[in-house]
């Protein structure tokens, strides 16, 4: 097996300058003994690293092979390749109507307003969702990069997966979201370099015909009967983009409300800039005659697997300085997903698990000691998935559509409907969950059992059916919760029977963050202090 040295050079090289940057970033938690601070950064997080690391939030490695990957793939094209755009118009939600005020309420995690205003049981459920989607984003990410360095450069696919999890896992131990932080700017700055320089060797190579000469290859079909569809996916990336615990670690990390909100604004515009040399080699790649490059097309087609046309331009199309800076932007983009996931996950699972479910009394030092184990047990997780699991991108998809369905109408209402309770939480929660598995998921052999509008035997469900589960969520917990709280509040049902006691009987259920004291008086008489997550106000 003729193994590519130039391309492992890269390869380590980056990671050995993430590794050390990440160690230097954790001197900032030495002795550190406030999870908050591991957490959130000590929200002392300002323009400069506030930027870096929010971009870094989506900009990894699913994001740009994955845009390459769709504007290559023949009969999708430009047309399909809606994630970056996508997900750049979710920032841009966050920072008009969530960033500002999950900051100003100084929450430590996005389950923190669930379980302040549905209590701590059912913020565990909504737990499982959130937590699921980060392991299986990680998990992917991780396995799409031991697939990609097993094929190009010839090098064991379980070692390079097991190598960039125990790095991620190493600055993330010790450093919490100061090292993640601080490696996001190394590896933001390393992706924008190392893309961007490959990008006129790649287009002026004598195997790539001009773009303009081959937009059919690369600008995609449009069928009308997806229409619906097309739509359908818009609104799941943008929606289903806004409530994760990876990007919320941040946005709290700002100094202000305000500047978490302009982050937000800022970087969906970096998202943007930083996916144009994606889309571009995914152009390149449809253009090129790979029968002229030193590709062996006998053991390594792009058209069979089209998830390697990133890191197959970069290594036949660039000359081999430039392919070891492509190359190594590849493995820092994967880094900078990984560690955000290991991070939010561990983070929700510390603060939200352990220490509001099942150990209340838990001091700082042993939620510290937690929180390490956590991220250890997180990574070799995701580490076991990526190694073991086939299908890692189709379960990640499939979670993306339960954070659309289920978490997002949840999200909104916790946020702006005060009158949200865990009675319409639970009913949006179970109703939105059967009405998408009743939908079907051909990847997981799941037949639906609902047709919806169109449905189509050979293409399937044509309506965008995840938005209506969402929209069928939503209008269920709104109309859920104001209904209970009409029957408690005049008397129409015994207030004994208000069993998740958040109507009536909401003094026996009392959130009390971690940190935060309440003397016996208060809670007898129902003045503990609820926070107003709209205006940023204590009532």
């Amino acid at each position: 097996m003729a193994v590519h040295w130039g391309g492992i050079a890269g390869m380590v090289f980056f990671y050995l300058l993430i590794l050390a940057v990440g160690i230097w970033a954790s001197r900032k938690t030495r002795g550190a003994s406030n999870t908050e601070r591991v957490m959130v950064g000590n929200r002392d997080f300002g323009w400069g690293v506030g930027l870096f690391t929010l971009i870094a939030t989506w900009v990894g490695g699913g994001y740009i092979n994955g845009t390459a990957e769709v504007v290559f793939t023949p009969g999708w094209g430009l047309v399909w390749a809606q994630a970056p755009w996508g997900y750049s118009l979710s920032f841009f939600v966050n920072g008009s109507f969530f960033a500002k005020q999950m900051r100003a309420a100084k929450y430590v995690t996005m389950l923190d307003p669930f379980q302040e205003k549905f209590g701590n049981r059912m913020g565990g459920i909504i737990f499982l969702s959130a937590i699921t989607g980060e392991l299986l984003w990680c998990a992917a990410i991780l396995a799409a990069l031991g697939s990609t360095i097993s094929v190009i450069l010839e090098l064991d696919q379980n070692l390079s997966v097991i190598l960039s999890a125990c790095i991620a896992a190493s600055y993330t131990l010790f450093g919490g979201l100061f090292s993640v932080a601080y490696t996001d700017v190394v590896q933001l700055a390393c992706i924008f370099v190392g893309l961007w320089f490959c990008v006129p060797f790649a287009l002026t190579h004598e195997a790539v015909t001009p773009l303009p000469q081959t937009l059919d290859r690369w600008v995609g079909e449009w069928d009308n009967r997806l229409m619906g569809v097309w739509i359908d996916n818009c609104f799941l990336l943008i929606f289903g983009g806004v409530p994760w615990q990876a990007y919320y670690q941040r946005i709290l990390s700002a100094r202000t409300p305000d500047l978490a909100r302009n982050l937000s604004y800022a970087a969906a515009f970096g998202c943007l800039v930083l996916s144009i040399p994606a889309y571009l080699m995914g152009a390149v790649g449809a253009s090129t005659d790979w029968s002229q490059t030193g590709i062996n097309l006998n053991k390594t087609d792009p058209y069979e697997t089209p998830g390697i046309v990133l890191p197959a331009v970069i290594q036949y199309l660039t000359p081999p300085v430039v392919a070891f800076l492509g190359l190594g932007a590849i493995s820092a983009a994967v880094m900078s997903s990984t560690d955000s996931s290991v991070l939010a996950a561990s983070s929700m699972f510390v603060r939200n698990i352990y220490k509001n479910i099942f150990r209340p009394s838990a001091s700082e030092r042993e939620m510290m000691w937690i929180l390490r184990v956590a991220v250890i047990v997180v990574a070799t997780i995701a580490t076991v998935m990526a190694l073991t699991v086939e299908s890692i991108y189709v379960l990640f998809v499939l979670c993306s559509d339960f954070v659309y369905v289920v978490l997002f109408p949840q999200f909104v209402c916790v946020i702006h409907i005060k009158k949200s309770n865990t009675y319409g939480s639970a009913a949006a929660f179970a109703l939105g969950l059967l009405l998408r598995l009743l939908g079907g998921e051909p990847a997981l052999n799941l037949p639906a059992a609902i047709h919806y509008p169109f449905y189509d035997e050979e293409l399937g469900q044509l309506f965008p059916y995840r938005t209506f589960c969402a929209i069928v969520s939503f209008v269920t917990l709104v109309a859920v919760s104001y209904a209970t709280d009409i029957v408690f509040t005049r008397g129409y049902i015994p207030r004994r029977f208000d069993v998740f006691r958040c109507v009536v009987n909401k003094d026996q259920m009392a959130y009390v963050r971690p940190g935060q004291e309440v003397n016996s008086h208060e809670a007898n008489g129902h003045e503990m202090h609820n926070f107003d997550a709209i205006d940023g106000k204590t009532t």
